[in-house]
């Protein structure tokens, strides 16, 4: 039986709070990472500037030093963006490591419904990142991890594109490559957790409807659009609609069976 491989518990990763839901498996945090469609990446943006700043970003986490290596592997997280990005120009002015982010992610999988508001709650998964990020410089690479990020969005989508870029394509495009130094997860799943104050209460649980409305994001029918001149849908498109769509359907429904030890 392997081992199961951890990021280490550091001031910046620790939950504090509900510390039962919390996981620090590499498996899991990447998932999570790997299946949201937006990350929200958070940097300084220097000494003029008195606010963090937050970006929405499309990004994957995968090795290009070692392609075969698994969810719950070491691996770096490749995010995208324009070539004059503000994040871009930090991380391409950046000295030593690189520039420090934190990359964040969030599904939602139920609303709980409970007794009274303050136990109300959300069946969720949720994953951090923290790392150093610097602009990916080697062609290959670059070409590699836009591949992974395109194939993120819609599965086998590269290949059944015009490619490879061109010259201005490359140009105008950036990968940012974040060497992950600490991440954590979080999770709560199952039911309806009462204070026995409520939960006790003929009067309040006989007036009052408790359970969970399962989540799932769904990629809905295509509709044609541009210049293309292909009547049907793609099959590598209704494919990844309808393994996406059964995916996220059982991911919620299957939370609302797991009983958490608080609420």
């Amino acid at each position: 039986m392997g081992r199961t491989l951890a990021y280490p518990k550091r001031v910046s990763n620790t939950a504090n709070r509900y510390k039962h839901r919390a996981t620090y498996d590499l498996g899991p945090i990447h998932s999570i990472i790997n299946n949201s469609q937006v990350l929200h990446v958070s940097f300084n943006p220097g000494p003029d500037d008195p606010f963090p700043a937050i970006l929405p970003m499309i990004g994957q986490m995968g090795s290009y030093e070692f392609p075969s290596a698994g969810i719950d592997e070491p691996l770096d997280c490749y995010l995208h963006g324009y070539v004059s990005s503000r994040i871009m120009n930090l991380a391409r002015s950046s000295e030593s490591e690189g520039l420090p982010i934190c990359v964040a992610a969030t599904k939602v999988d139920g609303l709980v419904l409970s007794l009274t508001p303050n136990s109300h709650s959300y069946n969720y998964r949720s994953a951090i990142l923290h790392g150093y990020a610097n602009l990916v410089t080697d062609e290959e690479e670059k070409v590699w991890a836009m591949k992974l990020i395109t194939n993120s969005v819609v599965a086998d989508r590269w290949d059944n594109t015009r490619v490879p870029p061109d010259r201005a394509e490359m140009q105008s495009t950036v990968i940012l490559k974040v060497k992950v130094v600490d991440g954590s997860g979080k999770i709560r799943d199952g039911g309806v957790s009462d204070e026995r104050k409520d939960s006790g209460s003929e009067e309040i649980t006989s007036r009052v409807w408790t359970g969970v409305i399962p989540v799932w994001e769904t990629f809905g029918q295509p509709v044609p659009s541009g210049e293309g001149k292909m009547d049907e849908v793609p099959e590598h498109v209704a494919a990844f609609i309808a393994s996406k769509n059964a995916r996220n359907r059982a991911e919620a429904e299957s939370a609302v069976k797991v009983t958490p030890p608080g609420k």
